[in-house]
């Protein structure tokens, strides 16, 4: 299983060294798994293309399977986790971006293992969520950051990348054009703290609430943004600090808060949550 997650999540990523770094492994683990699964296959897998990788012939067919495999061991573990006959419901909080992604598909899988559950999703903002669960008001969230709660549980890191269009040009001693949401942002408050930091000067260019937003505005060349590495679309790049004069970002925890009263249905939920998190699903920022 841990040889299919590279192989999918590599091939999504476009990257492998992305893919080490999503799954918390080094590059030369991450090539060793790869190697196994040709191996094993007995053809390559993938092939270069450019500055990028692509699927062979024989990738295409085996990602299917793949896809379908963890799939099923995902769901399998759910089910047969001894929580047979659970009833009742659950109250889950996540960023916009998890929503528009793999939540509809993790929601989808729990309620074929617990029909009788209820899920009720929220998708909000992370200190907004981290006081509902605080307050009773949520059973589950995930946040970028603590947001002010230390007993929150670590879940994962991710490395933070300067993003902007493919034409777009930084240019040394001019404010730096800003492209974030409003405060509170645990993504915009590294980039400003960062760039105060190394005594460079900003301008917010645009604000919004919205992740379509800011996507949309960095496409159009209004400024940069901030995101995790493995959040960056297609069609958008990576400002390299040897290419851009940016200070260097750090990473970003994702946490897992969960309510005082915990219930067998929140745990049951948080596990899949875990698992998602585990195979790097929906690591992007809000």
């Amino acid at each position: 299983m841990d040889v299919l997650r590279t192989f999918v999540i590599g091939t999504d990523l476009g990257s492998f060294a992305k893919a080490a770094d999503r799954l918390g492994r080094s590059p030369s683990a991450v090539s060793l798994h790869l190697r196994k699964l040709e191996d094993q296959i007995g053809q390559p897998l993938v092939r270069k293309q450019g500055r990028g990788l692509v699927l062979t012939e024989a990738g295409e067919m085996l990602m299917g399977y793949a896809r379908r495999i963890l799939d099923l061991n995902d769901e399998a573990r759910l089910a047969l986790g001894g929580l047979a006959g659970l009833e009742g419901w659950v109250r889950v909080g996540v960023p916009q971006d998890f929503a528009e992604t793999w939540l509809p598909l993790l929601l989808a899988r729990f309620q074929r293992a617990h029909p009788k559950v209820r899920v009720e999703a929220r998708v909000d903002r992370g200190a907004a969520m981290a006081d509902a669960v605080g307050a009773g008001a949520l059973d589950l969230a995930l946040t970028w950051g603590e947001m002010g709660k230390p007993d929150g549980q670590l879940v994962g890191e991710r490395r933070l990348a300067w993003i902007a269009a493919a034409d777009h040009r930084i240019v040394d001693g001019d404010p730096l054009s800003l492209v974030a949401f409003d405060a509170p942002c645990a993504f915009r408050h590294r980039a400003t703290e960062a760039l105060d930091a190394a005594g460079r000067a900003w301008r917010q260019a645009f604000l919004t609430s919205s992740l379509l937003g800011v996507w949309a505005a960095v496409r159009a060349g209004l400024g940069v943004t901030v995101r995790t590495v493995d959040a960056i679309p297609s069609d958008l790049r990576e400002l390299h600090l040897d290419d851009a004069p940016l200070p260097d970002l750090g990473s970003l925890a994702l946490v897992l808060h969960r309510a005082p009263s915990r219930t067998t249905i929140a745990d049951a939920f948080a596990a899949l949550l875990l698992v998602a998190v585990e195979a790097g699903r929906g690591m992007e920022g809000s």
